[in-house]
């Protein structure tokens, strides 16, 4: 329960359960990934551009060493012109800034902004800028957000910079998202996050403005920092969701701007249900930047519904949040969806975290998120038109690269 924004004290047998809980799930994610999760973590989840992006700006105006940032989209808008003003001001006064970009994601952000930070210092990189004569290639794209500076604070989570992420999701103009600023050895795989990205991009790994500074504990939360790369065969971002899913004993809820699963995790979304556990999944409605997307995932609405699964649409503006709760104690959160673009050809970054504070908190959000959207009833559903269905249909050639 929370009470003014503060959870109230846990009972001492549901204590005890939460950290039971937390133990198994933290065993299953560090032997099954193969990657060591870390104590002492502060985490501050931030919703919407009223929050994040006076924080992002914030920490880079006050590095005074080093600035790591990448990002799929740099778009247009003053918060464009915002970010590029003070990545160029830090590197003038002596600051180490690396700007590394999706070449396909960031393909609108202004010439005069780059001119702007080439001029004043900043590394900008760009991952994988299409080349017609490596198509393949260029399927796989850097979907990875990441901020880090002076090597102690990070940043991540499913916002670009643009005009779209501004403001309070109070209108169909300001999307509804969420980030999270890190403190504590988590940062460290974020930042290993950008260095694996920065790495193919560029030739100096590091240079003398890098400290590897240790970290001090800054909070009581446990975070495992999963990477997502493009390879053949399963992956650890889709081993990642799997263990959540097949973890669950209560409650597993999703939330994600790009719903395009393959036939198992489908699969595994009806089985979670049937066997008693309530799966919510929260989706973009009417608002949308990807209809072919959407409508790949409206193909399995059906026999989600028939499973037990409860899906709803969000109204009032585009929900591009990717966000994971399990029981109360887990969460993640970072730049994957829940589609094959995320878990098979794109680099993506997600924070495993195991605090039933944190947790909370982003419940809280999605109770809020609720109270905004629609439920898809399966009896209605079953009658919707026959276009509706002809044109899903249509996307099935397409449904692996969405």
């Amino acid at each position: 329960m929370i009470l003014d924004g503060i959870p109230a004290p846990a009972e001492p047998g549901a204590e005890a359960d939460a950290q039971a809980r937390k133990q198994r799930l933290r065993r299953r994610l560090e032997r099954l990934i193969g990657v060591a999760a870390t104590e002492g973590n502060e985490l501050i989840p931030l919703r919407n551009g009223d929050e994040i992006f006076p924080a992002m700006l914030g920490a880079i105006r006050s590095a005074q060493h080093t600035i790591d940032m990448m990002t799929f989209v740099y778009w247009r808008g003053q918060i464009a012109h915002d970010f590029a003003a003070a990545l160029a001001e830090r590197a003038r006064a002596g600051v180490r800034v690396r700007l590394l970009l999706d070449g396909f994601g960031a393909q609108k952000i202004e010439p005069r902004l780059l001119d702007l930070m080439d001029t004043a210092g900043v590394q900008v990189a760009w991952f994988r800028k299409p080349v017609w004569l490596s198509p393949f290639k260029q399927n796989h794209r850097c979907h990875r957000k990441a901020l880090i500076v002076d090597e102690h604070t990070a940043f991540t989570g499913g916002v670009g910079i643009a005009q779209e992420w501004c403001g309070n999701a109070r209108n169909p103009g300001e999307w509804r998202d969420t980030h999270v600023k890190v403190r504590g050895p988590a940062v460290d795989g974020i930042a290993a996050a950008f260095a694996q990205n920065w790495a193919e991009c560029h030739d100096e790994l590091f240079d003398d403005h890098d400290r590897f500074t240790d970290h001090p504990q800054a909070g009581s939360s446990i975070v495992q920092v999963v990477r997502g790369s493009a390879s053949i065969g399963w992956q650890d971002m889709q081993t990642l969701i799997r263990i959540m899913l097949t973890s669950a004993e209560q409650r597993f809820r999703l939330a994600t701007a790009y719903f395009a699963p393959d036939t198992y995790f489908v699969d595994l979304l009806c089985a979670t249900a049937r066997r008693g556990v309530r799966v919510e999944i929260l989706l973009p409605g009417p608002h949308t930047d990807q209809r072919a997307c959407q409508l790949a995932g409206q193909h399995h609405y059906t026999r989600l519904l028939q499973a037990g699964v409860h899906i709803r649409q969000y109204q009032p503006t585009m929900m591009h949040a990717k966000i994971i709760t399990v029981d109360s104690v887990a969460a993640l959160i970072g730049s994957t969806n829940f589609n094959r673009r995320s878990m098979d050809h794109d680099e993506e970054v997600m924070l495993a975290v195991l605090d039933e504070t944190f947790t909370a908190a982003l419940d809280a959000d999605y109770e809020r998120d609720l109270e905004h959207s629609v439920a898809i009833d399966l009896t209605r559903w079953k009658r919707r038109a026959a276009l509706q269905r002809a044109k899903e249909a249509a996307i099935t050639p397409i449904r692996r690269f969405l």
